[in-house]
């Protein structure tokens, strides 16, 4: 059973969507305030972005480097043809890698990594994919 957009309430909720759900402001604060207590308490970052496109890929990447304040990422290997992407960003390594993937939903999958191998990597998502814009 699909869970209807206005029903989800925390990250957990998010798990077994292939695709981003729509949220309203109020679920995306909570939303954001939950995750960023895991950002918080995690050592790094992996990102990983299903879009359209590269082009759209990448404009999100660079808006959560921005929102998260992380190093700007540089892009080892991207497509030469039009497509749907995925996009997976290691903030430990600093490395862009993005592939045509067909097949996928639309949304921002992150997972919270740790150096402690015996802590337990956490990822949330899909978000939407202007969930990190930065609102002026």
């Amino acid at each position: 059973m699909v869970m209807p957009d206005s029903e989800i309430k925390i990250l957990k909720d998010l798990n077994n969507l292939r695709s981003a759900p729509i949220l309203d402001e109020n679920q995306l604060q909570t939303l954001r305030d939950e995750l960023n207590k895991h950002i918080d308490s995690s050592d790094w970052l992996t990102i990983g972005i299903m879009a359209s496109s590269s082009k759209m890929a990448t404009h999100v990447i660079r808006e959560i480097e921005q929102s998260l304040n992380l190093d700007h990422m540089k892009i080892v290997q991207k497509p030469n043809e039009d497509g749907p992407v995925f996009l997976k960003a290691n903030q430990n390594t600093g490395d862009i890698y993005i592939r045509i993937e067909h097949g996928l939903g639309e949304g921002i999958i992150l997972s919270c990594q740790q150096n402690d191998e015996s802590k337990e990597t956490m990822t949330f998502g899909p978000f939407p994919l202007d969930f990190f814009k930065i609102k002026n």
